[in-house]
């Protein structure tokens, strides 16, 4: 393998030519990508999308086929690599370390579809996934499949996608039909389609993340064969990183660690040149400019090492089968949320720091606080992630929800459901 040398002050990106051989590959890859990510943030934000070189750049980076099993030939990363690698991608833009983790979800939902399925869908190990979990479609059963209807919001990446995906569920003549498999009262199923089967619906016009497009998208009447349905309480791979249907949000701290460092690192790099702007004094010399700066890196160290360390601990139980797995996923949803309201305090008391100049859209901390604020309002920052904490450590049974951000309690036995 060989990487077109290149540097930041360049027009030309890195390049490889041949996909990434490890995990490890995979990481040093996403650091070289940083400094024009940063430099397409304003595009990237601006066509409230990926341009097509981003999506090309983390494709030969690896990104999308970072979840991608060995046995097929994908890098295999452990959730908390999966996490670091956000980290890094988010330290260059948040919408494209978003649509990263969308998208690099191809290799877990590859896990729950039939094997043959998975090899015809995701032949490509760099094919990119897009939709919702939420199961806001509704499915009724018919000779080899399902009918689907309904219309889904938040489909991150959904411009670039070559899977989408459809959370329903499922009815028979229009009632809830119970779930055989956990004995929910409801039946909830994922559909893999294909993006050109729906109708994508430009929504996304938002205070941040605006480069996600993270559009809104509909069908009816969608024909999806039996085989191109899965469940998340029932993965047909036994893998480490698929035993318990919380996959999709391991990785997901990450950005907004990335974003809060991104902040950080350029209100540092901006210190040496200003100066308090009523006082004169120096801000290398203000201690207002130390306790703010001090108190963030102290806050962004106490989110990551929770960060890191509850994906350590819930990993390592998946890879023994024993020991306390709910205590360490609530410990993970914990340390979850609590990364992406750190960040965002932290990125609003820079902000607040720098003062004037931050309000400028030229000044990429105006775009950081919108990011932030943006990312904050997804299920797994909001209080009810704290309510389901609550309920366990308190000896109770949380209900079941349908948001999997939110469920601890869901069976993931590896079962031939063919």
């Amino acid at each position: 393998m060989t990487v077109t040398e290149t540097h930041a002050d360049t027009a030309a990106p890195p390049s490889w030519d041949a996909p990434p051989a490890s995990a490890a590959d995979v990481l040093d890859r996403a650091r070289q990508t940083v400094p024009w990510l940063r430099r397409a943030a304003g595009e990237i934000e601006e066509g409230r999308r990926l341009p097509d070189h981003v999506v090309e750049l983390l494709r030969q980076a690896g990104v999308w086929r970072a979840a991608m099993p060995a046995d097929r030939g994908g890098p295999d990363l452990t959730s908390a690599q999966q996490a670091r690698l956000l980290e890094i991608i988010a330290q260059g833009d948040a919408s494209a370390a978003w649509c990263a983790m969308i998208g690099m979800d191809s290799g877990i939902y590859a896990g729950y579809l039939p094997d043959a399925t998975a090899r015809t869908l995701y032949a490509d190990l760099d094919t990119i996934t897009a939709g919702a979990l939420l199961p806001t479609g509704t499915a009724e059963r018919t000779d080899g499949g399902y009918r689907i209807g309904g219309r889904w919001r938040f489909a991150s990446c959904v411009n670039h996608c070559q899977v989408l995906m459809a959370s329903c569920m499922v009815q028979e003549r229009g009632r809830p039909v119970p779930d055989p498999l956990t004995g929910e009262p409801r039946q909830w199923r994922v559909f893999a389609a294909r993006p050109e089967q729906f109708q994508i619906l430009d929504t996304w016009h938002t205070t941040g993340l605006a480069g996600s497009g993270s559009h809104d998208y509909q069908t009816e009447n969608l024909f999806v064969p039996d085989d191109h349905v899965f469940t998340l309480a029932r993965p047909r791979q036994d893998r480490v990183l698929l035993r318990t249907p919380d996959a999709v949000q391991r990785k997901m701290p990450g950005i907004p660690l990335g974003l809060a460092r991104a902040a950080l690192d350029h209100v540092i790099g901006l210190a040496a040149g200003r100066r308090d702007r009523e006082t004169g004094t120096p801000w290398l010399d203000d201690p207002r400019v130390h306790e703010a700066i001090g108190r963030s890196e102290m806050e962004l160290a106490a989110a990551r090492a929770g960060v890191y360390e509850t994906l350590r601990v819930q990993w390592e139980l998946l890879d023994s089968g024993g020991g306390d797995l709910r205590a360490a996923r609530v410990g993970t949803a914990l340390a979850r949320t609590f990364a992406f309201r750190t960040a965002r305090g932290i990125v609003q008391r820079l902000y607040d720091l720098v003062g004037g100049s931050a309000v400028y859209r030229t000044s990429p901390l105006d775009r950081w606080l919108r990011d932030a604020n943006t990312m904050c309002q997804h299920a797994v920052a909001q209080d009810a992630v704290l309510q389901m904490a609550g309920v366990v450590a308190l000896g109770g049974e949380p209900p079941n929800p349908v948001n999997p951000a939110l469920a601890v309690s869901l069976p993931a036995a590896v079962e031939d459901l063919s």
